[in-house]
């Protein structure tokens, strides 16, 4: 009988000495920290989002910033926050000692007494106040984008309806027409889509009607001498080049966006979407699958070797590339490693005068993408997660290949209208969309600093 008082008295002392020694091994005071101080929950404090606090975090921040709305996910909640008294609770069973010595330090801070109370007299007003009012808040929606964001769709929608109704010009377009029907007219259009340079050359081609079968019967002898007589060897060749590429493929290839895009419509608009979500991935598809059509004028624009000081427009540039040099690679290697989204913007910049207004779109873009790259960086650096970095990049691997996968496997059954949507949609309204991550991202920043 005494013995086994004896054991029980040493069992409580032991548990007496160790709180959490009654407790699973599992279970630790991280697992109850408030994402404002990272310190354990005193008084937890739920809010509508589910995200919980500490009472004296949750009235620091909102006298600091008059919001109504959670420190972490920004969702504005209704009425007047309450104590989660079961999840109270259970943290002070579970850790008597700490939540012991934050209540005392509690006490001693005039400010958090202070916050408490103006948050508390905040309370009774609203409790107060017309049963309502948090249906009032509700109705008046989520702020400035999402009004911009919704703008922007009805946008999309007549955009895209335009676009889908004048579907047919898309075929007109060179690529898809045999060089052997292009008319004088196509002939030119063709010639002046080679540079400013070319638009010397457009009233000797109108006069002696070079339509589709007269051009692949040229030969640089032709160009030299009358009634062409394209003096400049670097013009002639710059034509020569890009004649044989048309005869070899029977059609116009693809020198812009828009012609890309007819040509290869899946192709695009799987890059556009590996680009934004994974720039490292899609540029290595680029290199391991499209390597002299897309990846090698890639390299050369936004690596050059020397500065084109030519001012002959940026097509003749792609017509005769070689490999890379080492010091091409050098460059674009470290850029691919930690500037991804700026090897995008550079190859946008230099379309300026092909694409005005969609080069400016995806360069703010990518500066966009760019800082909530970096964010996410700085989290993971916040946090000392670092060593689930590469756990982080296999899971993103495998998540960007699945859903690569799935989409090749359904792209025959998908519309092309809904791919014109999610093309257009990702090309011009993602920019907005990033906006409002962006100042989420900066608000949570100030959170964490309060």
């Amino acid at each position: 009988m005494e013995e086994s008082q004896d054991n029980g008295l040493s069992t409580e002392s032991l548990e007496k000495d160790d709180p959490l020694q009654s407790t699973s091994p599992q279970i630790s005071v991280s697992e109850f920290s408030c994402h404002c101080c990272y310190d354990i929950l005193v008084n937890p404090t739920t809010l509508n989002c589910g995200h919980s606090f500490c009472r004296h975090c949750l009235a620091l921040w909102w006298a600091s910033s008059k919001k109504t709305e959670c420190p972490e996910c920004r969702e504005k909640w209704e009425g007047f926050p309450k104590v989660n008294i079961l999840l109270r609770d259970a943290i002070e069973k579970l850790f008597p000692d700490a939540i012991r010595m934050r209540q005392e330090d509690i006490r001693q801070s005039n400010d958090i007494a202070q916050s408490l109370a103006a948050f508390q007299k905040y309370g009774n007003d609203q409790l107060s106040s017309a049963p309502n009012t948090s249906r009032v808040h509700q109705q008046r929606g989520g702020g400035f984008f999402s009004g911009v964001l919704t703008a922007l769709s009805c946008v999309a929608v007549v955009l895209l309806v335009y676009h889908w109704s004048s579907r047919e010009s898309e075929h007109d377009l060179l690529v898809h027409k045999a060089v052997a029907k292009w008319t004088a007219e196509e002939v030119v259009l063709w010639l002046e889509q080679l540079g400013p340079w070319a638009s010397l050359y457009r009233d000797r081609f109108l006069s002696e009607r070079v339509n589709g079968r007269l051009l692949l019967t040229l030969t640089e002898e032709d160009f030299s001498r009358a009634p062409y007589a394209i003096e400049n060897s670097s013009h002639r060749r710059a034509i020569l080049l890009e004649l044989e590429r048309v005869k070899a493929l029977g059609v116009k290839p693809p020198q812009n966006l828009w012609e890309y895009k007819a040509v290869n419509p899946g192709r695009s608009l799987f890059l556009l979407y590996a680009l934004k979500s994974s720039p490292r991935l899609g540029l290595l598809y680029l290199y391991l699958f499209d390597y002299t059509d897309t990846f090698l004028p890639f390299i050369h624009t936004i690596c050059p070797l020397q500065e084109d000081s030519s001012g002959e427009g940026i097509i003749p540039k792609f017509l005769d590339l070689k490999e890379p040099t080492w010091k091409q690679w050098r460059e674009f290697l470290v850029k691919y490693s930690f500037l991804p989204y700026q090897l995008i913007a550079e190859f946008a910049w230099d379309w300026l005068e092909v694409h005005y207004w969609t080069s400016r779109f995806l360069i703010i873009n990518t500066m966009l993408l760019s800082v909530l790259e970096l964010f996410s960086f700085w989290r993971i650096w916040s946090r000392s997660e670092l060593k689930t970095v590469p756990q982080r990049m296999w899971t993103h691997f495998w998540k960007v290949s699945t859903q690569g996968l799935f989409v090749a496997m359904f792209w025959p059954l998908i519309p092309q209208f809904v791919c014109n949507c999610l093309f257009y949609w990702a090309l011009y309204f993602n920019p907005i969309i990033n906006i409002d991550l962006v100042v989420k991202e900066v608000r949570r920043l100030e959170t964490q600093v309060l």
